[in-house]
């Protein structure tokens, strides 16, 4: 199993990171590399939790969202090609004093069978810069979706 601790601070509040996080729109490879548009698939959503199968380049997992409390969101596992067991990612935002937000996130990756296994040891030791690459992408791609809407009017500072 490897677990995977990741840290950003961003000038978002958590507010605007989980509204990109639970978007499952068109689109969300735009904000997250890893989620291409052909494999989403929406079983469910409510006011603070969801059902999605996503993945990219025949990796895929279903997850069940929850963010019921704003500083801490929870995405479990619940079914995948490669990931089983306690798979799934934990993010928790801490308001900061100069306006910012601390966001760390905890992925787990438990391999389900000899590909999970695989990807899990290549995670855990040469592929961690590959979740902080995406992590980074998409705390800046969100970033730059409030400066744009920003730009245009359609939020207040």
């Amino acid at each position: 199993m490897s677990t995977i601790h990741l840290h950003r601070t961003t000038r978002l509040t958590p507010e605007q990171y989980i509204s990109g996080l639970t978007d499952f729109g068109p689109g969300r490879s735009k904000l997250f590399g890893n989620s291409a548009d052909a494999y989403l698939k929406v079983h469910h959503r409510g006011p603070t939790h969801a059902d999605v199968t996503e993945g990219s380049n025949g990796i895929w997992e279903r997850l069940h969202y929850d963010w019921s409390d704003p500083e801490h969101v929870v995405l479990t596992t619940t079914d995948s090609n490669v990931w089983g067991g306690a798979s799934g990612h934990i993010y928790t935002f801490t308001h900061r004093p100069d306006g910012t937000t601390d966001i760390d996130v905890v992925v787990v990756r438990d391999g389900k069978n000899l590909k999970g296994w695989l990807l899990g040891f290549v995670l855990r030791t040469i592929g961690r810069s590959v979740l902080e690459t995406a992590f980074e992408n998409s705390v800046k791609a969100i970033e730059q979706r409030y400066a744009d809407a920003l730009q245009r009017g359609r939020i207040a500072a």
